[in-house]
């Protein structure tokens, strides 16, 4: 029954996001963690790319749902504690590598239903990534435990989300909106928000993670969590190809460049940082809709290496990675590998972890 939710899901999330490409979105686009943090932080002012500046109204609608959803079914819970310092760092450095290969995990398999074959290589790398963040959960990784909060909290960042939206509809002159580039093709207000209402809710509710759905490949040969991006790339692959939209190949995809090399480091910082975070960046927006700071931190650290990648070349365009970037992605990698190792106990027995990985998804 679990799996026929998860696929049901996904396959409601493939078509939402073809219809938000139909209605203005980019190509490959509906929905990208990654690439709608990095526009928000934009049109906040933190970076000035003027191409990618716009406060998406799909990630306010993603964490009010997962927030409505969590309250109406008594799983809204404040908590947090668990180093978050250690999780914005996380949380920045996933963002180098998702923007080193434009896009984030979710990204990656709407690109593979629109027959973008460098997402296939992205996909190895991510998966390359989960495994080795995998192998440092069985000998002991954790962040230790979090703790509870006050409920007021929790309510803090769907507030935040709520006066985001505001600013959007109000359009001050200090928020930026860019005229042209990808910043510049968006979906209408309502039909993204009422998308994000939707996904949010439905990601809540059936816990959708493809960090998670590997991870628990990996350790228990569970693949119910995956059959819901399954029916995502399906789902998208379909509609695509209906709409014409399918184009299969690595050159002149939308949004996306060929260097294989880097667009694999780039998805396996994704897939470490991820795994170490407990979730992927849609489900660290859904659990801070349901009141965990913790991912709140990690959010918060996206956006703010979404800023910085903009504000010092690292990200990548549809040329190719950066010089900067390269360098970041490998710097990416020594300090995600420096706090795996830091908070690893090798003592601590595999089941039990086995058991920790199972509670943080």
């Amino acid at each position: 029954m679990e799996k026929k939710k998860l696929i049901g899901a996904g396959l409601l999330i493939g078509l939402v996001s073809v219809a938000l490409v139909k209605l203005g979105n980019p190509a490959n686009m509906g929905f990208c963690i990654a690439c709608f943090l990095r526009d928000i932080a934009g049109g906040v002012g933190l970076h000035r790319a003027a191409v990618v500046q716009y406060l998406r109204p799909e990630i306010m609608g993603l964490v009010l749902g997962a927030f409505g959803m969590a309250l109406a079914n008594k799983e809204f819970k404040a908590k947090g504690g668990s180093a978050p310092a250690t999780r914005f760092v996380l949380g920045f450095f996933v963002m180098v590598g998702a923007l080193m290969f434009l896009g984030c995990p979710l990204r990656m398999v709407l690109r593979i239903g629109g027959g973008d074959l460098n997402a296939v290589v992205g996909l190895v790398g991510f998966i390359a990534g989960i495994a080795v963040g995998v192998l440092f959960l069985n000998r002991g990784f954790s962040l230790k435990r979090t703790y509870s909060l006050s409920r007021g909290e929790g309510y803090v960042f769907p507030a935040v989300n709520v006066g985001l939206l505001l600013l959007l509809v109000a359009a001050p002159s200090f928020i930026f909106f860019s005229t042209e580039g990808p910043g510049s093709m968006r979906a209408p207000l309502w039909a993204a928000l009422g998308a994000g209402l939707v996904v949010g809710a439905i990601a809540q509710r059936t816990r959708l993670c493809m960090v998670g759905g590997i991870r628990d490949m990996m350790l228990f040969r569970d693949w119910t969590l995956l059959s819901g991006f399954v029916a995502i790339i399906a789902a998208t692959a379909v509609c695509n190809i209906a709409l014409g939209n399918f184009h299969l190949g690595f050159a002149g995809q939308a949004v996306a460049h060929t260097d294989g090399l880097w667009n694999f480091l780039g998805m396996a910082v994704v897939g470490w940082g991820s795994v170490l975070l407990g979730g992927c960046p849609l489900r660290q927006l859904i659990l801070a809709g349901e009141g965990n700071s913790d991912s709140v931190v990690a959010v918060l650290g996206m956006i703010v290496g979404a800023a910085f990648c903009h504000n010092f070349g690292l990200a990548s365009s549809g040329a190719g990675p950066t010089a900067n970037g390269k360098v970041a992605v490998v710097i990416a990698m020594a300090v995600i590998a420096a706090i795996a190792v830091l908070n690893t106990k090798v003592e601590t027995a595999s089941a039990s972890n086995k058991q920790n990985a199972a509670e943080r998804g």
